[in-house]
């Protein structure tokens, strides 16, 4: 094996281990944000939509899938598993919908980069909106419970599209995960 051969299979190897860390912290942090919410009349607002938006604009579409997904479905599971296989659907699709978005307008400048993750995020708080109010029906076999639950749902997804655009954008995390090599930003 020659040595350019090497320091290539080195760097895939150390490219892998990176995106494999980077997916498990992230999913993390969402199973810790499904675990606690703020108590709100008929149940709690959960701040794992902040995580899985953050995510999936920062992690390509497969690792934002896990983290969305699994991650919501691991905390579900560990927590409260009525609903968890409706959050590895929702928040599944809900993350890999914004990667795919948000990847495909990388070419773009920052202003247009922001715009197509605002898009994507919106886009991603309305699958997670429906997907729960849908899910939530099938699950509890009360249309009525849903509707009650729904004015929270689409504040949690607001919550989750605003804040990680603040944490994208504002805080820098954007800048940082394109500085280190992180993902495919």
């Amino acid at each position: 094996m020659t040595q350019n051969t090497q320091t290539v299979n080195n760097q895939k190897a150390s490219d892998h281990v990176k995106w494999i860390c980077i997916t498990a912290l992230f999913m993390a942090l969402n199973i810790i944000m499904s675990s606690f919410g703020i108590p709100v009349p008929g149940g709690h607002l959960y701040l794992c939509d902040l995580i899985i938006c953050t995510a999936a604009i920062l992690l390509d579409p497969l690792a934002a899938f896990i983290v969305g997904g699994v991650g919501s479905f691991l905390g579900d599971l560990l927590f409260y598993p009525a609903p968890m296989f409706v959050s590895l659907v929702t928040h599944g699709i809900q993350a890999l919908v914004i990667s795919l978005i948000v990847h495909r307008g990388l070419k773009k400048g920052e202003k247009e980069h922001f715009m197509t993750s605002l898009i994507a995020t919106l886009i991603g708080a309305v699958i997670m909106v429906v997907g729960y109010t849908l899910g939530k029906t099938f699950v509890y076999s009360t249309f009525e419970y849903a509707m009650i639950k729904l004015p929270y749902e689409i504040a949690q997804a607001l919550l989750g599209v605003f804040g990680s655009l603040l944490l994208c954008y504002k805080a820098g995390l954007l800048k940082i995960f394109k500085r280190f090599d992180f993902g495919e930003n």
